[in-house]
């Protein structure tokens, strides 16, 4: 169990320090920025206790809005998205989730691509739509959701498809 603890813990780290120092000076012709810190809710144990998910989101996304001076707009996105993971995951895996048998690097191509792609969609929009917070912006926030949701989900799948290795 330590381990585990261990590993997630160095994940965190890893994330956040490559999302602060590195990922955020990427920004492709005003509308892609690429956030793989979504990677850590993503690949948090499906059977760990929603608490516990609320809570290290929080923590992910304050940890980001610290260093980025952003005012909280991550951890919301971040606590929204830990807060509908249990539905999402519902919803990409089906019954295989009630029978708490699945584990996202051994679930079927498209399968993982629904659930990571859902995820970064929703935590885009909320960031997005908190970042702006006027209905003025609504064409710049799905800009920015859809291209910045499909870059990073693109990484996220990289980095899944590498961690399997």
């Amino acid at each position: 169990m330590n381990e585990l603890k261990l590993k997630y813990l160095f994940q965190f780290v890893i994330l956040v320090l490559s999302q602060v120092l590195i990922l955020n000076h990427i920004n492709f012709q005003g509308y892609i920025n690429p956030y793989l810190y979504v990677a850590f809710i993503i690949f948090l144990p499906l059977r760990l206790k929603p608490t516990y998910v609320l809570i290290l989101s929080f923590i992910l996304g304050l940890s980001i809005d610290i260093f980025c001076d952003t005012g909280g707009v991550h951890a919301g996105a971040s606590v929204s998205v830990a807060y509908l993971r249990n539905f999402i995951v519902r919803m990409s895996f089906g019954i295989n989730y009630d029978l708490n048998t699945i584990k996202l690097q051994s679930a079927k191509l498209n399968t993982q691509l629904v659930f990571i792609l859902v995820m970064v969609l929703v935590h885009h929009l909320i960031m997005f739509s908190l970042s702006y917070f006027s209905i003025n912006y609504s064409i710049e926030i799905l800009k920015n959701t859809i291209y910045s949701g499909i870059f990073s989900s693109l990484l996220i799948f990289i980095v899944l498809f590498l961690s399997k290795k």
